[in-house]
Formats: C-alpha cells, sequence, structure tokens
C-alpha cells in the first residue's frame, strides 16, 4: 500500500495503522473509520496521462487511489468500467438542461456491490483469509459470491440474507457456491447473525458499513465517471442510500480527484431514499442522530432500517452542500417502467430509486432546471423480476388470430 497512511476515526480521529482485519475504532460506538493517502506523493508519480495509457480496464487501473498490495492476486471479474449515457429527453422529462445515466448494473453481477467485493477478495488474502461473510440484502451478497467463485475455488463465502431476499439474487448465490444462510428476520437479525458467525469463526468481514476498505472500492464509481465526462462534472451526482455506504464513496472518490487536481469541482450530491425506510434521510433533515426505521419498501437493497454507515453517508452530503429525499414505492415503480421506455436501462427498484428523487428534486426546486446531474443506477432489473412485472405490466394475450389481434391492436391505439 504505497500511499496509504493509515486509518483515522471519523469521530475522534484516532490514527491507526492499516491493518487488513483493522475494521472500527476501539474507543467510539459508531466509530467508522476511513483510509488516508498521500496526496502528494500520488500526485508525484501519478498523472491523468498516465492512466489514459493505463491498459487494464477494471477498478485496478486506480491502483494508486486504493488501499491494496500491488501484487496480490484479483478477482478475474471485470468489475468497473460501466457504461454511461446522455438522455436528453429524459433530461427533458425531468426539465433539467442535461442527464447523464451511468448503468452500474452492467458489472460481472449486476450491481455496484461488485466494487465493494473485489475489494474484499483482495483484503481477505492480504488477512491470512480464506472464507469471507457479509450480510446482505442481495446484491452485496451476490458480488461477494461470484467474485469468490472468480478465484476457482481457493477461497469460500459465506452469506447471510433475510428470507424476504429476492429470488433471483438467491439463485445467484447458490449458483456461484456460496454456503447460503437466510435468516427468518429483518436485515438487522441478519446482520447480527453474521457477527456472531464471523467472530466466532474468524471469517473475513465484507460487511461494507463496518470494514473501510470496501468504501475505497465502492469509491471507484464516482473516479470512473469522472474520467469517463473528461473530469468536466455535473452539478448533481444523485445515489440511492441504504446503509450509506455507496454515497459516502462516492464522496471519498470525488475527494481524492480534487485533492490530486483531476477536477476542479465538488458536484453536490443527492441521496434518496425509500419513504418507507429511510433512516438516514431523517438524520440529515433533523440534525440528531439516527433512529432505527421500519424496512417497508419493495426497494430490498436499500431496505436497511439500522444502517451503520450513517455518519459517512450524512457528512458526505453535507460536506458536498447537497440533500437527502425520500420517494415512494410507486413513484419507484413508474420510475423503472419510464428509464427502461426511455433509455434501454432496466433497473431493479433501489437502482432506480435515485433517478425517481432527482425527478422529485426537480418538481421541489432543490435541482434547478438548468443544472446537470448524473444518477448511477445501482442494480440490473434481472435481480427483481417480480416488481419488474408490477411496474411493466402485463402482455397482450390473443389466440393465434390476425384479425383479433388487429381488433385488439385497434382498441389499444397500437396501430
Amino acid at each position: 500500500m504505497k500511499y496509504v497512511e493509515g486509518l483515522h476515526c471519523i469521530k475522534c480521529a484516532k490514527k491507526y495503522e492499516a491493518d487488513p482485519e483493522r475494521y472500527l475504532c476501539d474507543d467510539c460506538e459508531d466509530g467508522i473509520l476511513d483510509v488516508d493517502y498521500d496526496y502528494s506523493k500520488i500526485k508525484r508519480d501519478w498523472s491523468k496521462e498516465i492512466l489514459k495509457n493505463t491498459s487494464d480496464q477494471r477498478i485496478w487501473r486506480y491502483t494508486p487511489l486504493l488501499p491494496i498490495e500491488e501484487n496480490t492476486e484479483k478477482p478475474k471479474l471485470a468489475v468497473g468500467n460501466t457504461p454511461i449515457y446522455d438522455i436528453q429527453v429524459l433530461a427533458d422529462e425531468l426539465g433539467i438542461r442535461k442527464l447523464i445515466i451511468k448503468d452500474d448494473g452492467l458489472n460481472p453481477t449486476a450491481s455496484l456491490k461488485d466494487r465493494a467485493s473485489a475489494m474484499a477478495v483482495v483484503k481477505a488474502q492480504e488477512a491470512g483469509a480464506v472464507t469471507v461473510a457479509c450480510s446482505s440484502t442481495g446484491n452485496a451478497a451476490s458480488s461477494l459470491a461470484g467474485n469468490i467463485a472468480s478465484m476457482g475455488g481457493r477461497m469460500k463465502s459465506v452469506i447471510f440474507v433475510p428470507d424476504r431476499a429476492p429470488a433471483g439474487k438467491l439463485a445467484q448465490l447458490l449458483v456461484y457456491g456460496a454456503d447460503v444462510v437466510s435468516v427468518k428476520g429483518t436485515y438487522e437479525e441478519a446482520f447480527y447473525l453474521s457477527a456472531a458467525a464471523i467472530d466466532k469463526w474468524g471469517w473475513y468481514n465484507r460487511n461494507a458499513a463496518i470494514n473501510p476498505y470496501l468504501v475505497e472500492g465502492k469509491k471507484t464509481v464516482s473516479i470512473e465517471l469522472a474520467e469517463q465526462l473528461n473530469w468536466q462534472m455535473p452539478d448533481w451526482l444523485v445515489f440511492s442510500v441504504g446503509d450509506g455506504c455507496t454515497i459516502a464513496g462516492a464522496y471519498k472518490g470525488l475527494y481524492d480527484l480534487i485533492q490530486l487536481g483531476f477536477i476542479d469541482k465538488m458536484p453536490r450530491l443527492l441521496g434518496v431514499q425509500a419513504e418507507g425506510c429511510a433512516p438516514i434521510t431523517e438524520a440529515f433533515k433533523s440534525n440528531e442522530k439516527l433512529k432505527v426505521s421500519k424496512e417497508d419498501t419493495i426497494a430490498d437493497s436499500i431496505a436497511v432500517g439500522k444502517p451503520r454507515n450513517w455518519i459517512k453517508a450524512v457528512r458526505a452530503v453535507r460536506d458536498s452542500e447537497g440533500d437527502m429525499i425520500n420517494v415512494s414505492d410507486q413513484k419507484i415503480l413508474q420510475m423503472m417502467k419510464t428509464l427502461g421506455e426511455k433509455s434501454g436501462v432496466f433497473a431493479e427498484p433501489a437502482g432506480v430509486a435515485g433517478l425517481a428523487g432527482l425527478k422529485k428534486a426537480v418538481a421541489d426546486g432543490i435541482v434547478k432546471k438548468d443544472q446537470s446531474a448524473a444518477v448511477v443506477i445501482t442494480g440490473n432489473g434481472l435481480k427483481d423480476i417480480k416488481n419488474a412485472r408490477k411496474a411493466a405490466g402485463n402482455p397482450i394475450e390473443v389466440e393465434p388470430d390476425l384479425d383479433k389481434l388487429t381488433e385488439i391492436f385497434k382498441k389499444m391505439g397500437v396501430i
């Protein structure tokens, strides 16, 4: 870790060595740690020109900004390099000047969380571990299982999910060969069981809200976006928010780029939660300590009633002079269909919640009509077919008779 100076607690600022198994501050409740870099050394050794000539298109192209040993074996999956789309028709519909969609649902296991899981596989090896475990509502689990599987059977994943996890995500886990524990309870109960098991058997902890290195994997989404936009950042950068790790990671990536002089402005972050599970939004708006929330939303990937990375998330939004907003499940379903019809991008409910929140933020005057925004789609719609069908409706059913089909088409206005 050539450029890593160490870790510090975001609450008390106590410093620690960057041990791969150092997760939390010893002295603070909610003492989440952050990774510190020597930016002067990175600036001396690394540049946009060097990056431009780097052939590896995966997240490892940003190694100077990652807390890893250069020679540690990387997972084989091609994590990162997901596409961006400039979609003017959606910008016009939302009422803003410009809209960029970054489809991180096209990562290998179909979610942004591949970025964190790839990092977990590397750090687990550096810690001398062969088994990596986590609790998850689905995407973190499947991304970990897939990245572990890419190591060819030399490592193992143990996954804890609440029993409401969508069938598509469970299928992924089982196909990847993970040991899957379906917990009859909430995500919170699955988390505590995973924590107890990790402690008992000494597995490496992939839970992103605790492990400070995983945020460093997630931050590559904003670094990558900046590079794809030729370092010209939009006014707003929008994310759905569950445990707070992704938006905190996005901020960290942007902060890194500013320190290096790669970008000259910090986009304002818009964090979006579902109305049925919005504890971080409440903490942000009230400026008070987080209160545990119910987990009542179709957007399972952001249904985290007791998020552990809420402090980093709130600070990221505040430090960027951004805002937070909540959206209903109905608006999420509507936006799944709108995004699909207008862009060809298929997003799961949590993946599209950010875009639904942006639409509401424009209507509320938070985002101005002359501003630009980029929205990161965090997960693919094939993860949750049940809710995709709710959003899209049913196909036309007809007997194999052209006259009857013509009659139906006329009634529906197809012809």
